[in-house]
C-alpha cells in the first residue's frame, strides 16, 4: 500500500485516509499556495493601483534630447516611481570626471518619495583648476563667471570652451521636455512651466564642483531644497573666497544643508563657504565617520551608506 495513505474499514467497508505524514505535507502544500495567492492578489492591487512593483530606470543620451550635443556624452540617469500622487524631482551634479549613476544616495532619495535626475554635463575642467593665479588677478569674479557660463550657458567667460546647449539648465530643459514627449505616463509636463523647469518642484544635491553649481543656482532660483556635498571652494584673491557666496539667496535659508568631512584637505574653507551661504548652524553638517578603505574623505558625505539617516533628515520636506 502506498505509504502516503493509511486503511481502516467500517462495517466490513475499508477506507483509505492521508497518513499523519501526508497530511503535514498537504497543509505545508496549501499554506504556500495561500501565500502566492496573496502575493499575487496584493501585486495586482499595486498595480491596479497605478504603481509599479519596480521603480523606472531610463538612461538617456543628451544627444537625444538635444541633436547639438555631442553623441557620446554619458547619459542621463532618470528613477522614479509611478503613482498618483506628484513626487519632488531631485536633480543630482556629480562632481569633476563623474558620471551620472545609481547610487546609495540616489535610491534613499527615491525611497524618500523623491524622481531622481542625475544630469550628464561638462564637468571638466573644474573652477578650482581655472580660476587661479593670474586668471584671479585679471578677474576677481572669475569663479562667479565660469559658474554663470556652465549653468546659464551666458558667454561671460573665455576660459572654458562650454556651448550654449552644454549648460545645466538648457540640458535639464530639454531632458524634462524630451521625457514629457517620450514618456506620457510618467507626467512629466508637471515639472514644466513655459517649457522651463518648475523650480518650485526641484530639489538641487551635488558633489564637490557639482554641490557648488547646485548652491549657484539655488540663489538664483527659489528651489524646494538644496543639498551641497563639499561643494567648492572658490577664491576672489588669495586666502579670500568669492564674493558670490555671500549675495542674496533666492531659496530661503530653512530650504539649505550643506555637508563636509573634517578630514579633507578643503574643509575649513568648505566650512566658511557654507557660512557665508547663510545655510543655518544646525544644517551645516561636519562629518567625522570613519573613511572606507580605498576611499577620499572628500567623496564620504554622498556616497557612504552609513549617513543614509543623515541623507534621509536632509531630504525630508
Amino acid at each position: 500500500m502506498d505509504e502516503a495513505f493509511a486503511s481502516f474499514s467500517i462495517e466490513g467497508i475499508e477506507f483509505l485516509e492521508p497518513s499523519k505524514a501526508r497530511r503535514r505535507e498537504l497543509k505545508k502544500r496549501n499554506l504556500r499556495q495561500a501565500m502566492v495567492r496573496r502575493s499575487l492578489f496584493l501585486v495586482l492591487c499595486w498595480l491596479a493601483a497605478g504603481v509599479s512593483a519596480q521603480p523606472v530606470v531610463l538612461d538617456i543620451a543628451p544627444a537625444l534630447t538635444d541633436p547639438r550635443i555631442r553623441a557620446d556624452e554619458p547619459p542621463h540617469y532618470v528613477a522614479y516611481e509611478r503613482g498618483p500622487a506628484p513626487a519632488p524631482i531631485l536633480v543630482w551634479l556629480p562632481g569633476t570626471g563623474g558620471h551620472p549613476h545609481a547610487s546609495a544616495f540616489e535610491d534613499t532619495a527615491l525611497a524618500a518619495g523623491y524622481r531622481v535626475l542625475a544630469l550628464s554635463y561638462v564637468d571638466e575642467p573644474a573652477v578650482a583648476q581655472v580660476c587661479r593665479g593670474a586668471a584671479l588677478v585679471t578677474d576677481r569674479d572669475c569663479a562667479a563667471h565660469f559658474r554663470r557660463k556652465r549653468l546659464f550657458g551666458d558667454d561671460v567667460s573665455s576660459l572654458i570652451a562650454d556651448a550654449p546647449q552644454d549648460a545645466i539648465v538648457s540640458r535639464l530643459s530639454m531632458l524634462l521636455r524630451y521625457l514629457a514627449r517620450t514618456d506620457p505616463a510618467g507626467d512629466w509636463q508637471q515639472y514644466l512651466q513655459d517649457e522651463q523647469p518648475r523650480w518650485d518642484r526641484i530639489a538641487l544635491a551635488g558633489q564637490s564642483q557639482g554641490g557648488g553649481m547646485a548652491a549657484f543656482l539655488a540663489k538664483r532660483q527659489a528651489v524646494a531644497r538644496v543639498i551641497v556635498f563639499s561643494g567648492g571652494w572658490d577664491y576672489s584673491a588669495r586666502g579670500r573666497i568669492a564674493a558670490w557666496y555671500s549675495e542674496p539667496s533666492r531659496t530661503p535659508p530653512e530650504r539649505w544643508f550643506g555637508t563636509y568631512h573634517a578630514s579633507e584637505p578643503n574643509a575649513a574653507t568648505i566650512a566658511r563657504t557654507y557660512e557665508a551661504l547663510g545655510i543655518p548652524p544646525a544644517h551645516q553638517l561636519r562629518l567625522n565617520g570613519e573613511v572606507r578603505a580605498g576611499k577620499t574623505a572628500h567623496g564620504e558625505g554622498a556616497s557612504n551608506p552609513q549617513y543614509r539617516e543623515l541623507w534621509l533628515a536632509m531630504l525630508r520636506p
